[in-house]
């Protein structure tokens, strides 16, 4: 190979490389979006770069017809099933994400302490009723 040649050959191998790290080193938006249901509510449950650690999830509950509501109660509760791991139930505080409508929800210091399939179980309590929607998330 010629001198110019492998000049060549390096300058490329170099910005691939450089590329490459500021890919991987970026922060994204790795928003890991889910939908369950249940029998009276459609449930969507948001975690924005999902982690070993401290996490914020947000919940919106609607009725089957698409209306958001106002629960009770929401609750939150990560369990890893593989491991017989099962956390602290958290409720969920009621946030005005969206110009005032009910139905949006938020816990902000959910902590998975490891990597795996985690199974996410959102209890809502609404007019004497409670209804649970189960969610896996892989962190």
């Amino acid at each position: 190979m010629t001198r110019l040649g492998k000049s060549v050959l390096t300058v490329v191998v170099a910005l691939l490389a450089g590329a490459l790290i500021i890919w991987w080193v970026a922060p994204g938006d790795d928003t890991v979006d889910l939908h369950a249901g249940t029998t009276s509510y459609s449930v969507r449950l948001s975690v924005t770069d999902p982690a070993v650690g401290t996490n914020t999830v947000d919940v919106e509950v609607a009725d089957l017809s698409g209306t958001l509501i106002a629960a009770d109660e929401v609750i939150l509760e990560p369990v890893m099933v593989d491991m017989g791991h099962a956390l602290t139930p958290t409720a969920l505080t009621p946030t005005a994400a969206k110009a005032g409508q009910p139905g949006h929800y938020r816990a902000e210091r959910i902590d998975l302490p490891m990597t795996g399939p985690w199974e996410l179980t959102v209890t809502i309590r609404h007019r004497n009723t409670t209804e649970r929607a189960v969610f896996s998330l892989v962190v």
